[in-house]
C-alpha cells in the first residue's frame, strides 16, 4: 500500500512539473515566422526556446494581423511574436526586452527614379501598407501622401508592379522570402530603396487584459538572457544565413 501510495505521488509530481502551455499568434513573415518551416522561423524558435528554459511549452497560430494583434489585445491568445513598439500599442501592450531589429525599406517599381530622402520625398506619392501595421506615427499622421491599404504585403507588392500604387515598405529579407515563395516572378520587377526608412526593434508582446502579462514577459526576458548566454541565440541567427 505504501508503495502504491508513493507511485501515486511520484506520478502527480510528474504531471505537476509539466510545460505549461502558452500561446503566440502572427501572420506568415518569412523568414521570422513561417507556417510552412518546421521551427516555424526565426523569431517562433527563439520565443519557444527562451520560453522552454522558464518552464512553458510555445503554440504557434497563424493569423493575418490584424486579427493577430486584436486576438492579444482581448487575450484569446497569450503573445505576439514580433512587435514593433508604437505609443498606440503601449495602452494596450506590455513590451518584452527587444531581441533582434529589421529594416524597413521602401520598394519601388524597377526602374523608377525615386530615391527615400525624408518624410518629404513621399509628397503625392501612394504608399501601400498593411493594414494594422505598426508605422512610426510620424509616418501615419503624415496627410502631404496617401497610404492605401492591403490585407497582405503581398497584395502591395502586385498593386506596386501593376502601377496601382507608387511605393510601398518591408524588410528587404522578409519582403524578398515573401515574394519568392509566393510570386518569384516579381522579384525582378522591383528595386529596395538604398535608404532605410527605419531600423524597429522586435519585441514579444502581451495583452494587458491577459492576468498572466506580467508573468509572461518576465519569463520571456529570463529565458532571453539564458540563452543568450548559453550560445543557443546565436546558434539560432546563424541558420538564417545557410
Amino acid at each position: 500500500m505504501i508503495r502504491f501510495l508513493l507511485c501515486t505521488l511520484v506520478l502527480i509530481s510528474a504531471i505537476s512539473v509539466q510545460a505549461e502551455k502558452i500561446t503566440a499568434v502572427g501572420d506568415p513573415w518569412p523568414p521570422f515566422l513561417d507556417p510552412n518551416q518546421a521551427n516555424k522561423g526565426i523569431i517562433s524558435e527563439i520565443a519557444t526556446a527562451a520560453y522552454a528554459t522558464q518552464g512553458y511549452e510555445l503554440e504557434m497560430t497563424f493569423v493575418p494581423w490584424a486579427r493577430a494583434i486584436a486576438g492579444v489585445k482581448n487575450a484569446s491568445f497569450d503573445l505576439i511574436l514580433g512587435t514593433w513598439l508604437t505609443e498606440e500599442r503601449t495602452k494596450f501592450l506590455m513590451f518584452s526586452d527587444p531581441y533582434l531589429n529589421n529594416s524597413l525599406k521602401f520598394i519601388k517599381k524597377k526602374g523608377s527614379d525615386f530615391e527615400y530622402t525624408g518624410l518629404k520625398s513621399l509628397t503625392g506619392k501612394s504608399v501601400g501598407v498593411v493594414r494594422g501595421y505598426g508605422y512610426s506615427d510620424d509616418f501615419l499622421s503624415a496627410d502631404h501622401f496617401k497610404r492605401p491599404e492591403a490585407n497582405r504585403f503581398i497584395g502591395n507588392i502586385q498593386k506596386l508592379v501593376a502601377g496601382r500604387i507608387d511605393l510601398t515598405l518591408e524588410d528587404e529579407i522578409v519582403a524578398k522570402a515573401i515574394i519568392a515563395k509566393e510570386q518569384p516572378e516579381l522579384l525582378d520587377k522591383i528595386e529596395f530603396s538604398k535608404t532605410a526608412y527605419s531600423t524597429n526593434a522586435l519585441y514579444v508582446t502581451s495583452g494587458l487584459a491577459n492576468s498572466k502579462h506580467k508573468e509572461l514577459i518576465e519569463a520571456f526576458n529570463k529565458g532571453l538572457a539564458e540563452i543568450k548566454k548559453s550560445g543557443e541565440f546565436d546558434k539560432i541567427l546563424n541558420s538564417l544565413n545557410q
